[in-house]
């Protein structure tokens, strides 16, 4: 048997058009979100994070060999579908038979993350600035850096196809890389998705730099009181008050205390009011009814002279 009986037979570029559209049209019957790449014209892709992530993948010479066999089926359609998740390429690809292509990229470190931040802080004006790559040259050099960039190196990248070829990196795997750089042309927001980064941090990181500078200059409670003279409180929402150390304050509580005193010295010879009004009557009652006493003991004492006058005269 022939060392190339092994492979399957030959099929034209035609018919791998046709299978694939054969094989799109069932996928999208049954349901299933179908991606396809599909290319105009010889250029693979043009823009700044297109043409650079194909430019990035091609400097490494693991892949600089091997990647031209799939420029081909890239170009002619035969990447049938593509999608990107995060850490996750699937696709699919057709040739003398549909393959399935499987490419998972490791998400970028936090730290290496972290220091593209810092290196863009303040130079990236807009997210629109960004993943339309209009950027400024440091910027770009920045973000697009062989190693500490966000394109991944090959030692971040797995590959696997279900095609019959050895090779770890066959055509159709190739085909699928040209496929997202030709993606990333109009979607380069996919990049940052495949790297499990959020691009709107490089804008907010300008801001977050801003406010620890001017944090840095704001002066602390001590000093503000040194030079205003002023004590800084918390109120009950933790949020600073001031308080002047000036003792011009004191006298005005001192009256606001004669003030209060006098409110209540008022309010106390008002209760007692009543009381010696209550005393009053009942000492007029008192009064008259001695009054009225000594009356009625002064009436009989009178009608017993009367009496004792009639007796005598008719003896």
């Amino acid at each position: 048997m022939s060392r190339w009986s092994q492979y399957a037979p030959y099929v034209s570029v035609a018919e791998q058009q046709a299978q694939a559209r054969r094989r799109i049209a069932k996928l999208r019957k049954q349901g299933k979100e179908i991606y396809p790449v599909e290319i105009q014209g010889r250029k693979i892709a043009k823009s700044f994070w297109g043409a650079g992530w194909c430019k990035h993948l091609e400097s490494f010479s693991d892949y600089s060999n091997r990647l031209p066999r799939g420029r081909r089926y890239a170009r002619n359609g035969s990447v049938c579908h593509l999608e990107i998740q995060p850490g996750l390429i699937e696709a699919m690809v057709s040739g003398s038979s549909i393959y399935d292509v499987t490419i998972r990229i490791d998400t970028l470190r936090a730290s290496r993350w972290e220091a593209i931040k810092k290196e863009c802080a303040g130079q990236v004006g807009s997210i629109l600035e960004l993943l339309q790559g209009q950027l400024s040259k440091e910027v770009m050099a920045i973000v697009s850096h062989r190693t500490k960039g966000l394109f991944p190196e090959p030692s971040e990248i797995s590959l696997s196809c279900s095609c019959p070829d050895w090779a770890t990196m066959c055509k159709h795997v190739a085909a699928v890389l040209y496929g997202v750089g030709h993606r990333l042309d109009t979607q380069p927001e996919l990049l940052f998705l495949l790297r499990n980064v959020d691009a709107q941090e490089l804008i907010e990181t300008q801001f977050s730099i801003d406010d620890a500078d001017i944090t840095e200059n704001i002066l602390d409670d001590d000093m503000l009181g040194d030079i205003f003279g002023i004590d800084i409180e918390m109120d009950s929402h933790n949020e600073p008050t001031s308080k002047k150390k000036s003792t011009k304050k004191k006298p005005v509580a001192k009256k606001r205390a004669t003030k209060t005193k006098a409110v209540a010295k008022k309010k106390s010879v008002a209760k007692k009011k009543p009381v010696a009004k209550k005393k009053s009557v009942a000492k007029k009652k008192s009064v008259a009814k001695k009054k009225s006493v000594a009356k009625k003991k002064t009436m009989r004492e009178s009608q017993k002279v009367r009496s004792v006058a009639v007796t005598s005269e008719a003896l």
